[in-house]
């Protein structure tokens, strides 16, 4: 028997129906900002640690919670999993970020990846699902994820992360059909990836797109968001006798939100480029929105924090379908008292 939510009003503003308050949560709510969090982190003994013990994803998970009062839970884990999962031999070189051991660079190397069985190389992240869930006991949705085949692919084919994705757009204009095929694989495996956690316990299952926002509009539409397109086909949609919704979010894509909103996604990520009214009135009738403050608003004093929140509330005001939170990941810095101010308002 699945626990009733107690508070579903996250769910509820993604498929655009009354809400008694706008819902919030905030990407990377649980992470380096938090105390808790970097105790966690430094009893796990390393960050890939952390992600692949469940007991201690569940801890982290709930550690937001517990300190605010917050609409949704995110399964605490990394969008390159799935690579890993692939065979790359996915580390953490300390200030430099992830790295892969093998990184693919041509048509060979992409026929040899394998596609993941989410229940047996990913069964560390789907243990974590049912753990949280089974904490959660109801409270609050929990939020699955997974990043985009694009943006995963940049990972894989640089090796690391890039600031010009040199390797990445050399295979792209050099080998098109390449970097197709190797979207393609990926595309199967987030797919499979976000249903696993769905029937594992997710209520709602988002797809992190961040560097679609690197691409030609043209480019965008082919390498980028016609991959998430096959994802949003392939994800099951009716869980626990509910709708599962799911959210895009290409960071920098705010020029395209016609083209998200007709992928039959639920809601669009905003990051704080665009105006959420702006975005609104362009895409509102067709789908929810979440966004859209700029994560950096929160090194500011409590009256800053509170009138930037009130004036991205303003701009979505009236309306059904809106879900606050930032434009992009929490920074490491922040003071967990500006985050309780912005949830409090």
């Amino acid at each position: 028997m699945t626990t009733p939510l107690a508070n579903d009003r996250f769910l509820r503003a993604l498929l655009r129906q009354p809400v008694d308050r706008t819902p919030i949560w905030i990407m990377r709510q649980a992470g380096r900002y938090l105390p808790e969090y970097r105790a966690s982190r430094a009893r796990a003994g390393s960050f890939l640690d952390l992600c692949q013990n469940p007991e201690l994803a569940c801890e982290v998970t709930m550690q937001p919670l517990a300190r605010f009062p917050l609409d949704a839970a995110i399964l605490f884990s990394d969008i390159l999993t799935v690579p890993d999962a692939m065979g790359l031999g996915l580390y953490f070189e300390t200030g430099e970020g992830p790295r892969f051991r093998d990184p693919v660079r041509s048509l060979a190397d992409i026929e040899r990846l394998p596609i993941p069985d989410p229940e047996q190389e990913l069964r560390y992240v789907m243990d974590a699902v049912r753990l949280i869930r089974r904490e959660l006991q109801g409270r609050v949705p929990l939020i699955g994820f997974a990043g985009s085949p694009w943006t995963l692919a940049t990972y894989m084919v640089e090796g690391a992360t890039s600031r010009d994705f040199a390797e990445t757009k050399r295979l792209l204009y050099g080998e098109p059909q390449a970097m197709h095929a190797l979207l393609q694989k990926v595309s199967a495996a987030v797919a499979s990836y976000l249903n696993a956690q769905i029937q594992a316990g997710a209520q709602a299952v988002m797809i992190f797109d961040t560097w679609g926002g690197s691409l030609s509009p043209r480019l965008y539409r082919e390498f980028s968001l016609a991959y998430m397109q096959r994802i949003v086909d392939e994800l099951t949609r009716e869980h626990e006798g509910r709708r599962v919704p799911v959210i895009l979010f290409t960071k920098g894509g705010g020029s395209w939100l016609e083209w998200q909103a007709d992928t039959g996604a639920d809601a669009l990520g905003l990051d704080w480029t665009i105006e959420i009214a702006e975005a609104e009135a362009r895409v509102g009738d067709r789908v929810a929105l979440q966004g859209n403050m700029d994560p950096s608003v929160l090194y500011a004093g409590d009256d800053v924090v509170r009138a930037e929140a009130r004036r991205v509330l303003d701009g979505f005001k009236g309306k059904t379908g809106h879900v606050f939170n930032l434009g992009h990941g929490i920074h490491p810095g922040i003071d967990p008292d500006r985050v309780a101010t912005l949830v409090e308002t």
